[in-house]
């Protein structure tokens, strides 16, 4: 059964039905297979998952399969299209790809999606890091996505900006200047004033992204881990509400929108000095500077095993096969191949998605093979020390949906000096009210 626990997702829904129905939209595998025995599989994704090359492989390896690949700019979006769909009853590819932040709200029709046991699954449950299994299992014991990635966090950085401020542009030291092993939010603010004071710009981009790693690291975060709404009358969100608060009014951000950074200028004119990364936003820094027309051979961006506040894991990704697929034996083989550690290990290779199984990880831990755009760094050993202790929040039902249409647009306002901090907790609260039921 359907359900949402959104005001407006029935709404939304009803009428995204409608609009599939009038366009005569029929569910993604109707097509059948292709010329003969050929079958047709459909994949959707968003963001960067770097699994071209990987598609052209299995196609090589399997003749009587045909791959056709659709891509959604942002998981938000996804979400979007994935429950307009769930709720139409048609559309879904064979293979969709469902993100960590929406995943509690897809465990709550996880009936339309296939329980992936009776494809085999468990004989591989070892090779996946034993929390992120876990997420993908529901109360009935039904597991519903192969693992993808998972995002530990480490600090991307414009080191000609760090030089133009006269900090150190060094990884090392500048993992050491943010407090090392240690490094807190006091400690990452701290420098952002020196490098707004040197420089009269600002330190990151926009203060959603910062927000999100903040709540991110703590044990709970919009949710208890028992599945109950913990915003209002939160001391440790309320807490680190004024710590970004207060950095937006020295003017650390640079109020850009989220995934819109003036089609990538922002990353190549020196808009900002920092960027939250975890290992998946790595091909998403590339991808801006290239669309920005900057010089990929030599971008200045480089990457610091150091955090603010120390490990947390944003995102991270699942590749499940909805009961709408007329393939799910195909669907489920490529699901899984996708996901195997050789393949995970070539997924960062073009995507710098971190790998969620425990194969892949070791690779990558050891290798410390450079990455070029990255001034060389070594991008999968800095992961792997970064992942190192991470195990992924809890995500409610409605967890993506508080931090991009509650905090998102109230945070958009604190950047530009629009609220303080009391209007702006309260406008949030306001919002949360409005769209989720507790």
């Amino acid at each position: 059964m359907f359900s949402r626990r959104t005001k407006t997702g029935a709404a939304v829904a009803a009428a995204a039905s409608i609009a599939l129905i009038a366009t005569g939209c029929a569910g993604a595998s109707d097509s059948g297979g292709g010329d003969g025995d050929q079958i047709e599989l459909t994949v959707t994704t968003f963001g960067t998952f770097g699994y071209d090359d990987l598609y052209k492989e299995y196609e090589a390896a399997n003749p009587g399969i045909k791959i056709t690949a659709n891509n959604i700019d942002t998981g938000g979006n996804a979400r979007t299209d994935a429950f307009t769909k769930l709720a139409a009853g048609s559309g879904l590819s064979d293979v969709v790809a469902i993100e960590e932040g929406w995943l509690g709200s897809i465990m709550e029709v996880s009936d339309q999606f296939t329980d992936l046991t009776e494809y085999g699954i468990e004989d591989r449950k070892s090779d996946w890091v034993d929390w992120k299994y876990a997420q993908a299992t529901d109360p009935d014991g039904r597991v519903i996505g192969y693992g993808t990635d998972i995002g530990p966090e480490g600090l991307c950085y414009n080191r000609t900006a760090f030089e133009a401020a006269g900090l150190p542009a060094d990884r090392e030291a500048v993992a050491e200047l943010l407090g090392g092993a240690d490094s807190t939010w006091e400690d990452f603010f701290t420098v952002g004033k020196q490098y707004k004071d040197a420089t009269g710009k600002a330190w990151y981009d926009h203060s959603g992204f910062v927000w999100n790693a903040m709540v991110n690291q703590l044990p709970e975060g919009y949710y208890t881990s028992d599945g109950e709404l913990n915003v209002d009358g939160n001391a440790d969100l309320e807490e680190r509400w004024g710590w970004i608060n207060d950095a937006a009014a020295e003017g650390l951000s640079a109020a850009q929108t989220a995934w819109d950074w003036n089609g990538g200028k922002s990353f190549v004119d020196g808009t900002f000095a920092t960027f939250v990364c975890p290992g998946w936003m790595l091909g998403v820094v590339q991808g801006q500077v290239e669309a920005g027309g900057g010089d990929v051979a030599n971008s200045g961006w480089d990457f610091a095993d150091v955090f603010p506040g120390g490990a947390a894991n944003w995102g991270g990704a699942f590749l499940s096969v909805p009961t709408q697929s007329k393939h799910p034996k195909e669907a489920a083989a490529l699901a899984s191949w996708l996901t195997e550690p050789e393949q995970q290990v070539k997924q960062f290779e073009a995507a710098g998605t971190f790998p969620s199984t425990v194969k892949a990880e070791e690779e990558l831990a050891s290798s410390g093979e450079p990455n070029a755009f990255f001034n060389d760094a070594p991008v999968g050993a800095i992961l792997a020390k970064r992942a190192e202790g991470v195990v992924a929040q809890y995500k409610g039902p409605d967890d993506s949906l508080i931090q991009e249409n509650v905090f998102g647009p109230v945070l958009q306002k604190v950047d530009r000096g629009e609220v303080d901090a009391d209007a702006g907790w309260a406008e949030a609260l306001s919002l949360l009210g409005e769209l989720v039921k507790n």
